[in-house]
């Protein structure tokens, strides 16, 4: 496994040059992830464990490090105690789902994500589901975890929930560099839950796969839900958590108000309070 410069360069090359994107369209299929997910949840992927963990500078500090049989094992490791990702139990804080680097962007005539000048909007996003109609001059927040970061994720709030609804595509990565080139996060598999929250009311929550993400993993189908409770996770690769809130849902912290205005990512921690509910 690259370095993370070398792995920098990897991506300039498969998304900026012509025999790079000859190279993707073998990458990003879902026949060499699902190959490279079993793979990695074999016992003859253990050897790469201490690799990874040197080559992408994981600090093993929080976690539980006994017992991995497989590669996917460390890539999904448990924290040592739930008290390293605190929740909120105040019900009108909005805390975070995941780790990640958080970005904020407002709901704008339905367009969503506007990265380098390219524009996604939530029915895209959303497979056509007219859920979009939802969140017109919403928010969203899109959490990019990397492979570094903690790969499971948590219901932000106490509520039910509807079914899973899985959207098959291709698996490019959520780098920046791929993001510049191509709409990555309508041509990606993802799942996505209606959450009708007890204090945010509904919102959907979305998590898209990357290159060489072997499952997106959801606990659950339709049921009852805790505030902090485990919702699901990612196996290997980098991947994408976002939140659509309805308009005026939810007054977020100063910071990340302002970094709405820029697309400005910023690091948080599953769990952190972001904002409060606007009552």
């Amino acid at each position: 496994m690259a370095k993370k410069d070398e792995n920098g360069r990897a991506v300039r090359f498969l998304y900026g040059t012509v025999p790079g994107r000859m190279a993707l369209k073998l990458l990003a299929g879902r026949g060499l992830s699902k190959a490279a997910g079993h793979f990695l949840d074999s016992p003859a992927s253990k050897f790469l464990i201490p690799v990874f963990i040197k080559n992408c500078g994981i600090d093993l500090s929080d976690y539980e490090t006994k017992g991995w049989n497989c590669f996917n094992d460390c890539f999904t490791r448990r924290l040592k105690s739930p008290s390293l990702r605190p929740f909120s139990q105040h019900p009108e804080d909005l805390c975070a789902p995941c780790d990640g680097l958080l970005s904020v962007y407002p709901i704008d005539k339905g367009r969503v994500l506007p990265i380098k000048q390219s524009y996604y909007t939530v029915s895209d996003l959303l497979g056509g589901s007219p859920l979009a109609r939802r969140y017109r001059n919403g928010t969203a927040l899109v959490f990019r975890l990397c492979v570094d970061h903690y790969h499971r994720y948590a219901y932000l709030d106490n509520g039910t929930k509807g079914p899973n609804h899985f959207i098959p595509g291709e698996l490019h990565t959520v780098r920046p560099a791929a993001l510049e080139s191509l709409p990555v996060f309508t041509r990606n598999c993802r799942e996505f839950t209606c959450l009708e929250t007890e204090n945010f009311g509904p919102v959907t929550q979305v998590e898209v796969g990357a290159m060489l993400v072997g499952k997106i993993k959801n606990h659950h189908g339709a049921s009852r839900f805790v505030r902090g409770e485990e919702k699901g996770l990612f196996l290997y690769g980098g991947s994408t958590v976002v939140l659509l809130l309805e308009k005026d849902r939810a007054v977020l912290n100063p910071a990340l108000e302002k970094a709405k205005h820029t697309g400005k990512e910023l690091p948080v921690k599953m769990g952190q309070v972001l904002g409060r509910a606007n009552h």
